[in-house]
């Protein structure tokens, strides 16, 4: 029975969309334009039915204008700001979202000179490939990440920009349900907004009742006829997986519910995209989940009278970015209603004023800002919504910090009732004080004004509950379900060595025998206590880079005191640089550490080499009152740029700083309820693969961290009750890591993991692949086990295994499971690859001796492998002879030497060699695709036809085989059509083709055939639909 990518997964997914209100359109007759994909016809009719006032003329130069902003370098942010236009001339009608055009076409080729790619599925929006869909079957190799490799070298190919411009919104899944406790999104569906770089994958978890049964229109027998029949599957019509696969409860089915049906598109097309410029250049980010559903929860409220609630959203889920979503979202809301929206967004610190303006402004809002409580006075009292003339939407940051409370309250009375204010309030769970002035202003300025907490955490407090003033909640994103959705990591908190807890002791002994009963603080900032404090996070800090092979990563010190911070760095500076002048500046670089070691004679090992990079070569101190204000926010610009190793810091930083670098917290002091979270998640953002951010213990020192954590969950089992297991997984404790240990033991307790080879023989003999996997993700844990006891420096626990061997053993793992899938992707003819087709995709370039020369050849010759090994998996007829020999041809070229290991002269030998097979290759797929083109795209007529003209038996005309084989070809479609289970009884079908058969070749064709060359022809039919019926695969018997 069938059992393909597009049987189980593509064509159920294009006739679930067909139900969410999409036109299947057969691409065999129509016309579109190739540089843009844009679809004239179905252009030109949308604009005359959605600007009555355009002619033809004036619809031609829209279609020339739409074309030219796809040429910009701007991932195409010129074409959305037109696709969202909704005054003047329109692309789309939001008014009336139903007056548009919907669409969805398979196959649709995306290509640019020789590049080329083709998403499984498109959907046209009024003619314009707005969105495009890839899907893999379940457990296919490598999962979604094969698909993401993929896009990411289409998104980084020139040649690919303006689809990606024109393109909002890609889905990639392979049908699974989502992995929770993947680092990697392997299995499940997920979207993404283009990139010209890496698109980042988002899961989409429905909140909302959709009725997913009610939702879509009923099943059309006819339109269903008419797309298998369109992509010569109609052998599938009626396999029980085929049915099943139609579900709109199957994942993929489930996202293109969520993401398209009309008024989620709508919605995503006119609030969910937003153009950012950061550092690197300019992103397209598109909403997340929760902010989708934050979003839609606050006009809910609002359209229930309620004008006030807290958005509980964990750290590092976005809830900047959620403000700005919904200063688009909340001005069309108003305005729909006469009503023009003033924004505010109130912060209690100037650096979170200062990077909440940044995240804006990188938005593209103009950003007021407001620190001092006379120009908050001053700006309350005004009733004009919009401050700058152009009339780009806009925020007003501000910093209540320094505003005194004032017994008197400011009142506008006479406030303009055509203006809405809308304050978001950061970080509600703090700072704000009900008998202050700043909230009674807050409430007395407008009473009508709506006001939004925004919280990372759990509302605490004794005498300030936030709930009391800033309402209920209107939505909650808790930290679980941000660390299953990739946007959070777990923490691992490590306590200190024993031996440095000693040497501390000691230290502190020795101060207060010198100077006798003094202060704490200058205790802890006493040189003889913060000098081996500092030894030991550097010794730490280089270690973790190596332990995590990562030199990359940050550390930032919390410490006990400004005046411990000063002295730390102080010392650090003398020993970066001894001649440097203590604290003259706030950054401090070491001179030798920017220079290799290495003699002069000869090149550093690798070790050396490594053990360099991760030595702590740059810190800077911040602190409010170091440096100006511009200079401390260049220094965390190059923290977060990686130019600088160590931040020592006291207060600030604590909250609202995101570095996804940052991976180590040094916590030198007890921090108390909120701002525990708040500064331990400093290092929980995604970065590279980690699966944790790690957090040192000093604190410990003191007694108090425990009973302070203590103390913060029983406040907040109290506060949530029951919810408090949204927040049970925030760290991993030792009882966890062991417990992980007799997890791995068991699975393992079967196989022989003292012999390596006996090992291999074991996982040899293994057929079952769900075994195979459990086998491997047990020995990966393992992996990561190894990593966190090494980190920890809980020695103890690395006599329970053998790690090292685990790594072997693993490798062979790997290799065994590749097998299986090549085994499997054979045996079922699935057109994914072969043996050459996986070596030549993972060929690595690794030079003894590079240049730039060498570069610029490695790169050419990688593209020219990529675009030959493309256009020969691309190869529906891959038993011509003609391709065989280009297979052999490249096999001789690959087995010869290693293309990895080649000589500058080799490597241009081999990329004219190259170009000369994928010159060939190229001509033959040409020549089949005109052929299959004149059989209305069907591959295995195409093949058929090949082989007769092959064989040199018939003496008619090319043109009459042709006439003959379609003339079955429409007779057996129509018979498979309505009774697919014909093909399960091989001799039943072989009987009846028969007729069928002689009748066109014979009868109507007047071709002459003896009985041999009938039953020839005969059986190269049956065998081609019985193959596609086993298998589902449309490219040929054996895919290569």
């Amino acid at each position: 029975m069938i059992f393909s990518e597009d049987s189980r997964v593509k064509i159920p997914c294009i006739l679930h969309l067909v139900r969410l209100g999409y036109r299947y359109l057969s691409l065999k007759n129509e016309v579109w334009d190739e540089e843009a994909n844009i679809f004239p016809d179905l252009f030109r009719a949308a604009m005359a039915r959605i600007n009555p006032g355009l002619d033809a003329d004036d619809i031609h130069r829209l279609l020339v204008d739409v074309k030219l902003s796809l040429e910009n370098e701007d991932l195409g942010k010129a074409f959305y700001e037109k696709l969202t236009e909704r005054s003047g001339t329109r692309l789309i009608d939001f008014a009336d979202f139903s007056n548009n055009s919907f669409h969805v076409v398979t196959e649709l080729t995306c290509k640019n000179g020789d590049d080329e790619f083709r998403p499984d599925i498109t959907l046209l929006i009024n003619g314009m490939p707005l969105v495009f869909i890839e899907v893999k079957k379940p457990n296919n190799r490598e999962g979604v990440l094969a698909e993401r490799n993929r896009i990411i070298t289409r998104c980084r190919n020139p040649r690919f920009r303006r689809f990606l411009n024109i393109t909002q919104l890609m889905v990639f899944s392979n049908n699974m349900e989502y992995d929770d406790g993947s680092p990697q999104p392997i299995e499940g569906a997920f979207y993404a907004s283009p990139s010209y770089d890496a698109p980042i994958f988002n899961y989409f978890r429905e909140e909302e009742e959709l009725h997913l049964p009610e939702l879509p229109a009923d099943e059309d027998d006819t339109v269903e006829n008419e797309v298998l029949k369109d992509n010569n599957l109609s052998v599938i019509k009626h396999s029980p997986e085929f049915v099943s696969n139609k579900s709109p409860d199957t994942p993929t089915n489930r996202i293109c519910t969520s993401l398209f049906s009309r008024d989620r598109l709508k919605f995503l097309l006119q609030y969910a995209f937003v153009y950012v410029s950061e550092t690197d250049g300019l992103h397209k980010h598109v909403m997340r989940y929760p902010q989708l559903f934050a979003t839609k929860a606050i006009e809910r409220k609002l359209d229930a009278g309620v004008r006030k609630g807290i958005i509980w959203h964990t750290q590092g889920s976005g809830k900047t970015a959620l403000a700005y979503y919904n200063t688009r979202f909340l001005t069309d809301y108003f305005q729909k209603r006469g009503i023009i929206p003033k924004f505010y967004f109130i912060v209690d610190r100037i650096d979170l004023l200062i990077q909440a303006q940044r995240e804006f402004s990188g938005r593209g809002l103009t950003v007021h800002t407001i620190d001092s409580r006379e120009a908050f006075t001053r700006d309350i009292k005004a009733t004009k919504a919009i401050h700058n003339d152009s009339g780009r939407p806009e925020i007003t940051v501000v910093n209540i910090q320094k505003f005194q409370d004032d017994p008197d309250v400011v009142r506008t009375e006479d406030y303009d009732i055509s203006i809405q204010r809308v304050y978001f309030l950061d970080e509600v769970h703090r700072s704000y004080n009900p008998r202050g002035s700043f909230l009674a202003n807050l409430s007395q300025s407008d009473q009508n004004a709506i006001k939004i907490g925004l919280t990372g955490t759990p509302l605490l407090g004794d005498d300030t509950n936030s709930r009391a003033l800033f309402g209920d909640y209107i939505h909650k994103y808790y930290y679980n379900a941000s660390i299953a959705d990739g946007y959070t990591l777990r923490l691992i908190r490590e306590e200190i060595a024993t031996n440095y807890q000693l040497a501390l002791r000691e230290a502190l002994a020795a101060v207060k025998l010198q100077q006798g009963d003094i202060d704490r603080k200058q205790i802890y900032a006493h040189p003889r206590f913060v000098e081996p404090m500092l030894d030991y996070i550097i010794d730490d800090f280089e270690k973790s880079r190596g332990a995590l092979n990562d030199a990359g990563i940050g550390g930032m010190v919390i410490c006990d005191s400004a005046e411990q911070a000063k002295k730390m760095f102080e010392i650090f500076q003398a020993r970066q640089n001894p001649k440097s002048v203590p604290l003259a500046g706030a950054i401090s670089t070491s001179v030798d550490g920017l220079l290799l070691v290495a003699a002069d004679s000869a090149r550093p090992r690798y070790a050396t080499l490594q053990k360099q990079a991760n030595k702590v070569k740059s810190g800077a101190l911040i602190l409010h009152d170091i440096g100006s204000k511009q200079e401390r926010k260049e220094w965390v610009e190059d923290f977060k740029a990686g130019k600088i190793d160590l931040l020592f810091v006291y207060n600030m930083l604590l909250t609202g700083f995101d570095a996804h670098r940052l991976k180590k917290l040094y916590l030198g002091r007890v921090i108390r309820k909120h701002n525990l979270l708040q500064a331990l998640t400093r290092v929980n953002r995604p970065y590279g693969d980690f699966r944790y951010g790690y957090v040192v213990d000093f604190a410990d020192i003191s007694k108090e961290f425990e009973e302070t954590n203590q103390r913060y969950l029983q406040e907040l089992n109290d506060e949530l009750g029951d919810e408090l297991e949204h927040y049970s997984h925030l760290f991993k404790s030792a009882e966890e890591i062991q417990s992980e240990i007799e997890q791995v033991k068991n699975i393992l307790f079967q196989f022989n993991t003292e012999n390596a080879e006996e090992f291999s023989r074991q996982i040899s003999r293994t057929q079952d692949r769900a075994t195979v996997l459990a086998l491997k993700k047990a020995l990966l844990d393992a992996r990561s086990l190894y990593n966190l006891i090494r980190l920890q420096g809980e020695y103890s626990f690395l006599d329970q295994l053998d790690f090292q061997k685990l790594g072997q053993l693993y490798r062979e793992t790997c290799n065994h499971l590749d097998l299986l899938n090549l085994k499997e992707s054979i045996e079922s003819s699935a057109d994914t690859t072969g043996l050459l087709n996986v070596a030549l995709e993972e060929v690595l370039f690794l030079f003894t001796k590079v240049g730039e020369e060498e570069l610029v050849l490695a790169d050419k010759l990688k593209n020219t492998l990529r675009r030959t090994r493309e256009d020969m998996s691309d190869n529906f007829d891959q038993q011509d002879p003609k391709f065989i020999t280009l297979k052999e041809e490249l096999e001789r070229l690959f087995k010869k030497k290693k293309l990895s290991e080649v000589t500058q002269e080799e490597m241009t030998a081999n990329i004219g060699a190259l170009n000369a097979i994928h010159e060939k290759v190229k001509e033959l797929n040409r020549q089949n695709n005109q052929l299959r083109a004149k059989y209305q795209g069907d591959a295995k007529y195409t093949r058929i036809h090949k082989r007769l003209m092959e064989r040199g038996t018939l003496s008619e005309t090319e043109r009459s085989l042709f006439e003959a084989l379609t003339g079955v070809k429409r007779q057996a479609d129509d018979q498979v059509l309505q009774n697919t289970q014909l093909l399960a009884n091989e001799a039943f079908f072989e009987q009846m083709m028969m007729p069928l058969v002689i009748g066109e070749f014979q009868t109507r064709q007047k071709i002459k055939l003896n009985p041999e060359a009938c039953r020839a022809i005969n059986r190269l039919v049956v065998t081609e639909y019985r193959n596609e019926f086993a298998s589902g695969n449309r490219t040929g018997v054996q895919a290569w």
